[in-house]
């Protein structure tokens, strides 16, 4: 593959993503929806690329591989494992760590929900494999590790893991991860819309007693003229260093460092107890910890504060748009049409489990302010942390429950473990050396741990 073919593919993205939003600025429906545009360029370019288009057309046609190229198709699928290594390695970037008592006044009911419901997704999966998706349909017990990594992590989680399924001898299960995390997007917005005018109706919502309050330009995507904020701030002089160079390149020490960690991890198990498990880890956990570690220094060393949480969210999110694009855009219909039936059930108890976590759980663990906190964790459970801040926009638009400041402090121990973290990593070669049922029963045990101290600890409480 030449240079040239590389720069070309890269610039077919911009054109999917920009066809993405001019379809969610004419389309009612998906304005309703709020699907980000890359998720609808993605869907467009798998339409238009070998799985679909391609199939209708004679193989020595032009057009056997729809309008993509294989070229662009090779570099693409390439993209999502990249990708998920900057968003990862900018989640702490420019971030303030606040006090553990605030974290733990704010975040505690809400991290033993989520913990509950992240760890009760590898139960039911993990049920699931031993039960039903071993015996019947002859999948691997990996399998019952799927919903996690699709629900929690969503499609930078499933992307980033595709080596590791690949090593295991379990390809399918990226297409099968991407696929089941593009379903829980589209349920967690639809569900979760539902449930805001099930809430409102039946007085669950303290903040919002209506839901048609979103103008006509923010359904459509377009930021209003007198909301509009500077994407993020001149912390140097262009002259010496452009600022978004600057921040890039904090990025990608980041990574670089979490790879320079995840070499001597390797090293050093190699040499200690013989073993090759961690050469199955993914990069984008230590890529985080290389974040958390750049951000320690300059939170101590850094005078001047150049570093802008509003640029690092600028590049995080222009990492995440070719992402998802990406990933949809290259995920195998024929292996997710060859496992249909245990696709479906995997889904279907996913969105369950959900559900009931959100419905049964989250008024029992969360004292106050329930609804508006405990949406935002459904969102996340669904795939995508950016489906849980809408939701919680939608019932909390001007900020006047503490549902923002928890679920953000939330995070800070949430994400290096699950939606994935290090459990998220560790999980599907765990389940591959150790077998189902050693994880199965961490997995209770981390699921009742959860459950305890959200019911009969956070629960109790009624200032939280």
């Amino acid at each position: 593959m030449t240079p040239n073919e590389i720069g070309f593919a890269l610039l077919y993205i911009g054109v999917f993503l920009l066809i993405g939003k001019i379809i969610r600025v004419k389309w009612t429906l998906l304005q309703n929806l709020f699907l980000p545009s890359s998720i609808i360029g993605g869907f467009i370019a798998l339409f238009l690329g070998p799985q679909v288009l391609g199939k209708f057309m004679p193989e020595e046609s032009f057009f056997s591989n729809g309008i993509m190229t294989e070229s662009i198709m090779e570099v693409w699928s390439a993209l999502p494992g990249l990708m998920i290594n900057v968003v990862f390695a900018a989640l702490f970037l420019g971030a303030t760590i606040p006090k553990l008592k605030d974290i733990w006044y704010y975040a505690g009911p809400q991290l033993a929900l989520g913990w509950s419901v992240g760890w009760g997704q590898y139960v039911v999966g993990i049920t699931l494999a031993v039960l039903i998706l071993v015996p019947f349909f002859d999948l691997p017990a990996m399998s019952g590790a799927l919903i996690e990594v699709a629900f929690e992590g969503g499609h930078g989680t499933a992307a980033g893991m595709a080596s590791t399924f690949e090593e295991l001898g379990f390809a399918e299960a990226f297409d099968l991860a991407i696929g089941l995390a593009t379903i829980g997007v589209l349920s967690g917005v639809i569900f979760g819309i539902i449930l805001i005018n099930w809430g409102v109706r039946n007085k669950k919502t303290k903040v919002i007693q209506d839901v048609e309050d979103f103008s006509d330009l923010r359904k459509r995507g377009v930021m209003e003229y007198q909301n509009r904020e500077p994407a993020g701030k001149m912390t140097l002089r262009p002259e010496s260093i452009e600022p978004l160079s600057f921040h890039l390149s904090i990025v990608f020490i980041a990574i670089l460092l979490g790879w320079l960690l995840l070499q001597g991890l390797i090293g050093l198990e190699s040499i200690t107890i013989g073993s090759d498990f961690m050469s199955y880890i993914p990069l984008f956990p230590l890529a985080m910890i290389g974040g958390i570690a750049l951000q320690i220094f300059f939170s101590k060393r850094d005078k001047y504060n150049l570093v802008d949480r509003r640029m690092i969210n600028r590049i995080q999110g222009l990492a995440l748009d070719v992402l998802i694009l990406t990933a949809i855009s290259t995920v195998s219909l024929d292996v997710i049409g060859e496992y249909l039936v245990p696709f479906v059930i995997l889904a279907a108890a996913g969105i369950a489990w959900n559900l009931f976590g959100f419905l049964v759980l989250a008024p029992r663990m969360i004292p106050q302010y329930w609804f508006e906190r405990g949406i935002g964790d459904f969102g996340q459970s669904m795939g995508v942390t950016a489906t849980g801040l809408l939701l919680m926009r939608v019932v909390d638009p001007d900020n006047e429950s503490p549902a923002f400041e928890a679920f953000g402090y939330k995070q800070l121990f949430y994400e290096p473990f699950l939606g994935g973290g290090f459990v998220t990593a560790l999980s599907v070669p765990f389940i591959a050396q150790f077998g189902p049922w050693p994880t199965l029963i961490v997995a209770v045990a981390m699921t009742a741990i959860g459950i305890f101290f959200g019911l009969f600890y956070f629960g109790k409480q009624k200032t939280a």
